[in-house]
């Protein structure tokens, strides 16, 4: 049964760090570019960063660029998504997703999802001024 689980989220103070995790089962893992997106209330969708199935490759949202970075373990099926200097602006729910890609968009990358992308069901982040 293929699963997509992210954990890790929490209420953290302003400055602050999370470590997020998502974790697959059912797919081939290292098969995937994967992401991760957030979304407020009231707000579109917003990719935030993007790996490329070897690890190798990875480009970020210029809103998090600098402060999050994304990796993976391939041997253990594992996306990650480190948070730093966090702002109260970051409070969303978060997503990762397999089987995303990432755009060039003149001077700063758009990180979509496939349409027939592999979803979790999100972790909340909420961070307090």
């Amino acid at each position: 049964q293929l699963q997509v689980v992210e954990s890790g989220g929490g209420l953290v103070q302003t400055g602050g760090s999370l470590r997020l995790s998502c974790t697959t089962a059912g797919l081939t893992f290292s098969n995937y570019n994967m992401g991760w997106f957030r979304q407020a209330p009231g707000k579109e969708r917003e990719g935030l960063s993007f790996i490329a199935w070897s690890g190798g490759l990875t480009y970020y949202a210029g809103s998090v660029k600098g402060r999050f970075t994304i990796s993976r373990d391939n041997a253990e099926n594992t996306l990650y998504l480190q948070m730093n200097s966090l702002k109260p602006e970051d409070t969303a729910m978060y997503y990762c997703a397999a089987g995303c890609s990432a755009y060039d968009s003149g001077g700063y990358y758009s990180i979509v999802a496939h349409e027939l992308a592999h979803w979790g069901q999100g972790t909340q982040v909420t961070v307090s001024s």
